[in-house]
């Protein structure tokens, strides 16, 4: 018989995204799944300075509207020009990142790169997990999950109830193991490294290298050499499996002022508090377009995305239902924005969200 937290969890997933719950479910999050924080004691919040308030184009009052904007912190020269929020969210709300988690994990993964816990990124794999050996992973190195490049076969469709994506969701949800999930993983569309594909399974196999390089989980990693570094003023918490996995490809929840904090970090080559917190190579190669996408569509690096017509330094963390950071090196813009769009994945939403941030970033 099924535990009564775990009915809960499931009917709490299949209402998750209905348009009477999205907006409060996307701010109480550790209220709905299992969790674990990200705490450092000794961390103080680093300051977050006003600066001249900015006046938005015309243009961004409908953009809110229509995409269903919550959150909205937009830095300039590192200090704050506009905050809102919308929908009876605050600024102190810690609202799921869905796959902006993913850049986090990547500046991660580059800090540990330059502290020498890993020789190179070409390195397989299953060298450092053993369990993908026999899997559709047993090939592919670092470098091709980083770059969504492994080949493995994995449905990625958010809407559709038996897609793979929606069932590590159910996993979650219901309290089984992730790792477990991914070691099932045996079919493969591509050689890895040949193609480029945008498969979420690929970030919770990067998680699995880092644990299985260190001997850490992924939350101590974080706040010992990220999020206490930047002193965030909320301490993070992530979504976890029944075994206490976190949810690395979707699942850790911040403020969107602390995810301005982020974006200004890389923004200012990944030094912060007058500390070199994420290697500065790390950053320019990270979010360079690197992989293999398709040409004249966007581009993506080391989780990281790179719209068409971008220039060098202009990059941005993107998560489903509305979830950006954009980092426009450029003109020293950091644009943080956490939604509830239930639309996200209609034609040209993309398209116009990456239009309106340049339109805010270039009128600054």
């Amino acid at each position: 018989m099924w535990k009564t937290e775990e009915i809960k969890r499931l009917a709490a997933v299949l209402t998750l995204f209905s348009e009477k719950k999205i907006v409060s479910n996307f701010s109480d999050m550790d209220r709905i799944f299992l969790n674990t924080p990200l705490k450092d004691g000794k961390a103080v919040a680093s300051e977050l300075l006003q600066g001249q308030a900015a006046h938005l184009p015309q243009q961004a009052a409908q953009w809110i509207k229509e995409r269903a904007v919550t959150g909205l912190v937009i830095l300039k020269n590192g200090q704050v020009a506009h905050e809102d929020y919308f929908h009876a969210t605050t600024a102190a709300d810690l609202r799921i990142n869905w796959s902006v988690s993913k850049s986090y994990l990547s500046a991660l993964f580059g800090i540990l790169l330059d502290e020498g816990v890993f020789d190179n990124i070409n390195a397989p794999v299953a060298y450092y997990v053993p369990a993908l050996r026999n899997t559709a992973y047993k090939d592919a190195t670092i470098k091709d999950v980083l770059q969504m490049s492994s080949g493995v076969q994995f449905d990625e469709d958010y809407l559709a109830f038996f897609s793979d994506i929606n069932k590590m969701g159910r996993v979650l949800a219901l309290g089984g193991s992730m790792d477990a999930f991914t070691t099932k993983q045996n079919n493969s569309f591509a050689a890895p490294g040949a193609g480029w594909k945008y498969v979420s399974i690929d970030t919770h196999v990067i998680g699995m290298v880092i644990r299985g390089a260190t001997g850490q989980d992924i939350p101590e990693l974080l706040t010992e050499k990220i999020i206490g570094p930047m002193g965030l003023e909320a301490d993070p918490f992530y979504l976890t499996d029944g075994h206490g996995t976190s949810f690395v490809l979707g699942g850790l929840n911040t403020t969107t002022r602390d995810n301005a904090r982020f974006g200004q970090m890389f923004a200012n080559g990944g030094r912060w508090n007058d500390q070199q917190i994420v290697p500065a190579e790390w950053v320019e190669n990270s979010t360079t377009a690197s992989a293999k996408t398709a040409p004249g569509e966007i581009g993506y690096g080391y989780q990281w995305w790179i719209p068409v017509g971008s220039k060098p330094g202009q990059f941005m963390a993107r998560g489903i239902y509305g979830q950006y950071i954009y980092i426009d090196r450029i003109n020293n813009v950091v644009i943080a924005v956490h939604g509830a769009d239930r639309n996200f994945r209609d034609p040209g939403v993309n398209e116009q969200n990456e239009a309106m941030f340049r339109l805010i970033s270039e009128s600054l």
